[in-house]
């Protein structure tokens, strides 16, 4: 039963790398509208597909941990 909830636990992780990837796209984001705000609008499309992107990678992860968590015995 422990190994379950370990194996779990480890899928919801991707959470993490989800956030990180997120948090330094958005910085570069706003460096970039900082340096050319005539840009904004293409940075900003770019941004918003991205970070969809990397969300779906942690709902998956997500996912992943409460199959474990049920369908495991």
């Amino acid at each position: 039963m422990s190994l379950v909830a370990l194996g779990a636990g480890i899928a919801a992780l991707t959470g993490i790398g989800a956030g990180v990837g997120i948090g330094i796209a958005t910085s570069k984001a706003v460096e970039a509208i900082a340096r050319q705000p005539e840009a904004e609008s293409k940075i900003s499309k770019n941004l918003i597909l991205g970070c969809a992107l990397a969300e779906a990678t942690a709902i998956y992860g997500l996912v992943v941990a409460i199959m474990i968590m049920f369908f495991v015995q």
